[in-house]
């Protein structure tokens, strides 16, 4: 019997309510263990601390066996979420990966950091928010989107996905594709289990928390979107969609171009075409959860700019982070957790690329402080 209006408007109700449950938990979870790739970087450039970035790669590997055991269950089709494509757009992912890499430095964290911080009582987190949103939208739909696809979107290669080396198996041994996923999964996110769980010192409860928290929410996410939310005929247009997204593909989390929707969305708030996503329900998720355990562990405390120069270094890194993120089609948990875990090609090149302009930004903010002695 095919879906009735009613019942797509009840599904729509139900991913909302699940992204925004499942980003709220997201946002107790970093705001109680501090879980941020800017700041795993951080530890590791400035202290040599490999911690937090454990805790990453904690996240990324149960992220990636999740999503495989959700495709070999036949739960999700990798082959239709947000990552999956023909082309792989290298150029992209570095030029936008650097940018967000180095503009997240200079914001002081992250898309999802930066909401996590708001939850907390950031001032300078909001305006990093609105910054990096505005900035975010242009590079959708501005001017600078059409510079993006003028130029760096034109270098691209045929997709290969890391699963993809699988493949001559698939015809040697008649393995099928479900499970050459879940076996590529097994390999790269068992192996960063492994590294992550190596260190005696890592196993704490925090440190277990946030990777197999976070991980676990990104796992959530991919089914909420990809099973729960598929419909394999629209009532209106009589095809397969993914309701409450903005892509019409499968998502998961990632806080960069939802952040555009967000502010799109506020304010044409009475156009009845501005409709809440998976996305946006998820912003308002981080927020909430990061509000809540900071209030519960009093750590809440409201917090400014520092000076002249603390705001221009916000700005400017807000609007690479906006900039970057759509470019890059992804930030540290769009392409570093929720892409990564698609074991997809172009979400490795621009984590690298991420990490690479994070790591530049710490070397050019210690000459600065270097030059200023």
């Amino acid at each position: 019997m095919p879906m009735q209006a009613s019942d797509l408007s009840s599904l729509s109700a139900q991913v909302l309510l699940a992204s925004f449950a499942l980003s709220f938990i997201f946002g107790v979870i970093a705001q109680r263990t501090h879980f941020c790739t800017m700041g795993a970087v951080s530890d590791i450039v400035n202290m040599g601390d490999w911690q937090r970035m454990r805790q990453w790669a904690l996240a990324a590997g149960v992220a990636m066996l999740g999503f495989g055991a959700l495709v070999y269950l036949g739960k999700v089709d990798p082959s239709k979420t947000l990552y999956a494509g023909s082309r792989v757009l290298w150029l992209s992912a570095i030029v936008g990966g650097l940018f967000f890499g180095f503009g997240m430095v200079l914001a002081s964290g992250c898309g999802s950091k930066t909401l996590v911080r708001i939850g907390g009582g950031s001032l300078k987190s909001m305006v990093v928010f609105l910054v990096m949103g505005i900035a975010a939208f242009a590079t959708l739909k501005g001017l600078p989107a059409i510079i993006r696809v003028a130029t760096v979107d034109q270098a691209a290669i045929n997709s290969v996905a890391i699963s993809a080396l699988f493949m001559p198996a698939t015809g040697l041994f008649g393995i099928k594709l479900q499970l050459a996923q879940l076996l590529m999964a097994c390999v790269v996110g068992g192996g960063l289990i492994v590294w992550a769980l190596l260190s005696q010192d890592f196993r704490s409860f925090d440190n277990l928390l946030a990777g197999l928290g976070i991980g676990g929410v990104i796992t959530a996410m991919w089914w909420a979107s990809g099973s729960l939310g598929f419909v394999a005929e629209h009532p209106e247009t009589l095809q397969e969609a993914f309701v409450a997204t903005n892509s019409g593909r499968a998502e998961a989390l990632s806080f960069v171009a939802p952040v555009a929707y967000t502010l799109d969305w506020f304010m044409f708030f009475s156009d009845k075409s501005k409709v809440l996503t998976l996305g946006i329900a998820s912003v308002f998720g981080v927020i909430a959860g990061s509000a809540v355990m900071a209030f519960v562990s009093k750590s809440f405390r409201w917090e400014g700019f520092g000076g002249t120069e603390d705001v221009a270094n916000h700005l400017v890194g807000a609007a690479l982070m906006g900039i970057g993120g759509v470019t890059a089609m992804g930030c540290t948990v769009g392409q570093g957790l929720s892409g990564i875990s698609t074991l997809s090609t172009m979400s490795f090149i621009a984590v690298a690329a991420i990490i690479a302009g994070a790591v530049l930004a710490f070397k050019y903010q210690m000459w600065r402080l270097e030059k200023m002695v």
